[in-house]
């Protein structure tokens, strides 16, 4: 019988607790759904790029697709 630490326990436990939530058409991709994958930060990529922002720009609220009433209502 083979000792596991208890990092790969918990590894283990966060998989079968990700599997309750996950559809199972994703069950192969589950490592990715665990809590160890979810606290770390993902690699920086060479497609990375920083969006500069011009000073004093201000955010304004606007419609990503106009919706109908019915729509709108729905959302």
């Amino acid at each position: 019988m083979v000792a596991t630490t208890d990092e790969e326990k918990e590894v283990a436990k966060s998989e079968v607790e990700a599997k309750k939530l996950v559809l199972e058409k994703f069950h192969r991709w589950i490592k990715v759904f665990g809590k160890k994958q979810l606290e770390r930060m993902p690699t920086q990529k060479i497609w990375d790029h920083v969006i500069d922002i011009k000073e004093g720009f201000i955010l304004r609220k606007g419609k990503v697709y106009p919706l109908s009433r019915e729509e709108r209502e729905e959302v």
